[in-house]
């Protein structure tokens, strides 16, 4: 018995002393490779036990305790977080072509088009080409303005629709709805020519974009162990590639539809009608990619058009409707920059008319309401990853080739050596600026930053706007919840609820 017990505690102090041997070889390893520092690996899994949601706090702990570059291994590959503007400025200036590629990922092929969407496709021709038509014909300055009807008569509907709820007396409104029945309602018709929902016209076709796009998003913030671990390729863990199936054929089937339409409508076999604007028609972003596919059909088929289709729905619909609803949260737990608000908007626009877009230039605090709202809700806290090409450094680290790259900007908009009590919701601090560098970064930087920023802005200011010049707003309970849901974008856990009533301006305008 005591041999075996001898026999055993040998074998126990051997294994200590190998893993010891391990750690201590992998310490030597990364010291002499320089790389980033991080927390102590696990076998095989490397620091995937560790991530917790939401992801962007926990990396935000790692950042405070290892420093503004880290290292992670995610199974077999190497992730690099970094969380401060001049790290980030390094990634997106003397490393931004290294960097400018994307990871291909489970979601990205099964949900994206096998990655050929315009954020996921891989950086070389086809996505300088699918830029070119996202910021030169669809996105650009001039073809934003030739929609602006279009955006305000969208706003002023779902003011109407408002108006006519809470016109006898005030009432509660879940605003997240109607704000993502406005975002839909905006793209759709901006890309396919017609209204999808609202009080008279909701189609289950609107409710089943609403649904994938939704679903879409969450599960791109599913960690899939496929992508980190590749064993796992032959297990599809609780079924995920099999739903991720079956919701792309619904997306594509809604998309394929929408091409289909304009395909006949060209061929003078059925006419679409944009209900609102019949007097004035406009071409639709399909339209403008379908004129372009007969110049390069090779390049620009049916399923590129779907791809950059896909690329508009899901960054110009809920994560507009979401920067709204957080927008309106911070404003109800800070009333008095509601009143500042009102009374800017009071003194440039007045009272007889409705604000429309060629006011928000005059708008400032306003628009600071929106910049700010976005420096502490970022739409999505941890940019999407880069992947690096080559070896190369980030602030003196080496980061060998392959690495994801993960910009913590939920961290650096928040950081207090940055910002001046950068939790409190301060407007008025983007006075005379529209952000700071590399300090503010919602939308990214480099090549791969957002192309619809600029709409996405529009937008959120001619709808925020319109809300407080036609209502007055009460908060249900003493404090709005500003719990954040987990995953790869940020919108609200708990919707919002709030109490709505008109004002003098809505009443003249929506009463006739």
């Amino acid at each position: 018995m005591e041999l075996g017990k001898m026999g055993a505690d040998q074998f126990l102090n051997l294994a200590l002393l190998f893993l010891a041997v391990i750690i201590l070889f992998k310490f030597i390893f990364r010291k002499a490779k320089n790389l980033p520092p991080g927390p102590r690996a696990l076998p095989v899994i490397g620091h995937l036990h560790l991530i917790k949601k939401p992801m962007h706090k926990t990396m935000t702990n790692f950042a405070e305790k290892y420093g503004d570059v880290i290292m992670l291994k995610f199974g077999v590959r190497n992730m690099v977080v970094v969380s401060s503007p001049k790290t980030a400025e390094e990634c997106f200036t003397k490393n931004d072509i290294i960097f400018a590629n994307r990871n291909e990922t489970v979601s990205g092929k099964l949900l994206n088009y096998n990655c050929t969407t315009i954020g996921l496709s891989s950086y070389g021709d086809y996505w300088r080409n699918l830029r070119r038509i996202a910021a030169l014909e669809i996105l650009s300055q001039n073809r934003l303005a030739l929609f602006t009807s279009i955006r305000q008569e969208e706003v002023h509907f779902i003011m109407k629709e408002l108006y006519e709820e809470c016109k006898d007396l005030p009432v509660k409104v879940i605003l997240k709805s109607k704000l993502s029945d406005l975002s839909l309602n905006i793209m759709m018709r901006m890309i396919a020519g017609k209204r999808y929902c609202g009080k008279d016209v909701t189609t289950e076709e609107a409710r089943q974009f609403l649904e994938v796009i939704q679903e879409m998003l969450e599960f791109h913030g599913i960690v899939n162990l496929e992508d980190f671990i590749p064993v796992f390729k032959f297990v599809d863990l609780k079924g995920l590639k099999k739903k991720m199936m079956v919701l792309m054929k619904k997306i594509d089937g809604l998309l394929q539809n929408l091409v289909d339409e304009h395909h006949k409508r060209r061929n003078g076999s059925s006419k679409i009608v944009d209900d609102l604007s019949s007097s004035r028609k406009k071409r639709t972003f399909i339209d403008i990619m379908l004129t372009s596919q007969e110049s390069e059909p090779e390049f620009l088929t049916d399923q590129t058009i779907k791809a950059i289709t896909l690329s508009l729905l899901a960054g110009g619909t809920e994560t507009t409707a979401s920067t709204l609803e957080w927008a309106m949260s911070l404003l109800l737990n800070n009333p008095e920059a509601i009143k500042k608000a009102q009374d800017e908007i009071e003194e440039y626009v007045g009272h007889d008319r409705l604000l429309d877009e060629n006011d928000l230039p005059k708008l400032t605090y306003l628009n600071n309401i929106i910049t700010e709202t976005l420096r502490l809700y970022p739409p999505i806290p941890l940019l999407l990853p880069h992947k690096s090409v080559e070896d190369c450094t980030i602030s003196g680290y080496n980061v060998p080739k392959g690495s994801m790259l993960m910009v913590n900007i939920w961290k650096i908009q928040r950081d207090p050596e940055l910002w001046d009590e950068p939790d409190k919701f301060k407007p008025e601090r983007f006075d005379g600026k529209s952000g700071d560098g590399y300090k503010y970064l919602p939308f990214g930087a480099g090549r791969r930053a957002c192309p619809g920023s600029n709409l996405g802005k529009r937008v959120a200011a001619l709808t925020l706007g319109s809300l407080l010049q036609c209502f007055e707003w009460d908060k249900i309970g003493k404090v709005v919840d500003m719990t954040e849901e987990s995953g790869m974008t940020m919108p609200k856990l708990k919707p919002l609820e709030v109490m709505c009533r008109p004002r003098k301006v809505a009443v003249q305008a929506f009463s006739a």
